[in-house]
C-alpha cells in the first residue's frame, strides 16, 4: 500500500509561473491519487496552522515567491519546516546571471535545502547548478516539467495571405514575463538585420515586428519604453499584449510569426512547453537546459547559437514550417507522467 501524498501547499498569486505550475501538478496528482490533497494560502505565514495539521507538506519554492528578500524568504521556509515534515520543489536555482545578488540568494537557498526533509528540480541542468553554486548541498532529486498533453493542441498557426498584399510581415513572438536578459533585446536586433538581409536580397518583407505576449515582470514595467526605443531607432515595431488570461494566451501563441525563446540563463522554462503544447517549433537559445529539453522531446524545438539568430529569423521567414512541429510530435513527460514520479519518490525511503 503507498503512503497518502503530502498535503499540496500553494503559496502565492494565481498569475505566478511558479504557482500556476504548482497548482497544475496537484490538479494531476488528484487525477492519480484521489487521497492527494491541496491548500492554497496567500503566503507562507499564513500556512503555518495549515502545514502543522497535514503532518507531511510539499511546497513548490522560489525565494521571491516566499518573501520580500531572500534572507525573509529562507526565515520563513525554516519557519515551515519546523511544524511538519516538508519536500519542496525548487525553481530559480542561484546562478552567475544573479549579478550582485547571487551571494545572498546561494545563502538564503543553502539555508532552505538544509531546513527541509527532501528537494526536488526540475531539470538535470538544475542539479548541476546546486553542485556548482551550493556546494555541500545534497543532490536533489531532478523531475522535468511536465506538459499539459502528450501531443500538440493540432491547431495551426494563423497564416498570412501573402498572394493578396504581396509581401509578408517578419513577425517574432516570445511569451511571457519581459524582464532583463529574457531576450526582447536580442530579439529586436536579430529581427532588423533579418529584415536587411532579406529586402537586399529583393525579398518583399513588410513590417518588422518583435511580439511579446505577456506582461512586464513587477518592478520592469519601464523596461518595455527602453525596448520600444531602441526597437524604433531600428526600425523594429515592439508590441506588448500585456497580461493574458489563460485562453487569450493560449490563442495569441497561434499568432502569424516565428515563436522564440532566447533566455540564455533560463533553469528551467514553462515557456518552451507553452510552445511546443501549442504546436509550435520555437528557436531556442542554444544552452545546457535547451540541449537536455532536446534529448527529452526530440524534433520539439530548434536550437541555435546567438550569433545566429538573424539568420534563423531568415530561414523561418522563408520557411515558416520550420515553425511547426512535425507529425506525431510526442510531447511526454506530460503532467500525468510527472505526478507519477513525485509519487514514487515520496514512496521512496525517509519520505
Amino acid at each position: 500500500m503507498t503512503r497518502v501524498p503530502p498535503l499540496q501547499l500553494i503559496v502565492g498569486p494565481e498569475g505566478h509561473g511558479v504557482v500556476a505550475y504548482a497548482a497544475d501538478v496537484a490538479a494531476a496528482l488528484r487525477e492519480t491519487d484521489d487521497r492527494t490533497e491541496v491548500a492554497w494560502v496567500d503566503s507562507l505565514p499564513d500556512a503555518q496552522a495549515v502545514a502543522r495539521r497535514a503532518g507531511r507538506v510539499h511546497l513548490h519554492v522560489t525565494d521571491r515567491l516566499l518573501g520580500r528578500s531572500p534572507e525573509e524568504a529562507a526565515d520563513r521556509l525554516e519557519g515551515l519546516a519546523s511544524v511538519t515534515a516538508l519536500t519542496v520543489t525548487v525553481h530559480d536555482v542561484p546562478q552567475t546571471s544573479d549579478g550582485t545578488g547571487l551571494e545572498r540568494r546561494v545563502a538564503a537557498y543553502t539555508r532552505m535545502f538544509a531546513a527541509v526533509d527532501a528537494a526536488a528540480v526540475n531539470s538535470q541542468h538544475e542539479q548541476r547548478l546546486v553542485a556548482d553554486f551550493l556546494p555541500g548541498v545534497a543532490t536533489p532529486h531532478a523531475i522535468p516539467l511536465g506538459a499539459r498533453r502528450s501531443s500538440p493542441s493540432g491547431l495551426r498557426a494563423r497564416e498570412h495571405d501573402a498572394a493578396r498584399s504581396g509581401r509578408r510581415d517578419l513577425v517574432v513572438l516570445l511569451a511571457g514575463y519581459i524582464y532583463p536578459g529574457k531576450g526582447h533585446a536580442q530579439a529586436i536586433e536579430a529581427a532588423a538585420d533579418a529584415a536587411r538581409a532579406l529586402r537586399r536580397a529583393g525579398e518583399p518583407v513588410g513590417a518588422v515586428v518583435v511580439r511579446a505576449i505577456g506582461a512586464p515582470s513587477t518592478g520592469h514595467e519601464g523596461d518595455v519604453a527602453v525596448l520600444r526605443n531602441e526597437a524604433e531607432r531600428l526600425g523594429v515595431r515592439f508590441d506588448v499584449t500585456g497580461f493574458l488570461a489563460d485562453a487569450s494566451f493560449d490563442e495569441r501563441m497561434m499568432d502569424e510569426g516565428i515563436p522564440l525563446a532566447a533566455h540564455e540563463h533560463v533553469s528551467a522554462s514553462r515557456s518552451m512547453l507553452d510552445w511546443v503544447e501549442a504546436g509550435r517549433r520555437p528557436l531556442v537559445v542554444d544552452s545546457r537546459y535547451a540541449r537536455e529539453m532536446d534529448r527529452l522531446r526530440p524534433r520539439t524545438i530548434a536550437r541555435y547559437e546567438p550569433a545566429e539568430l538573424a539568420l534563423r529569423l531568415v530561414e523561418a521567414w522563408r520557411d515558416p514550417e520550420r515553425t511547426a512541429l512535425p507529425a506525431g510530435a510526442s510531447l511526454r513527460p506530460t503532467l500525468a507522467d510527472v505526478a507519477a514520479d513525485y509519487l514514487s519518490w515520496w514512496n521512496g525511503p525517509a519520505r
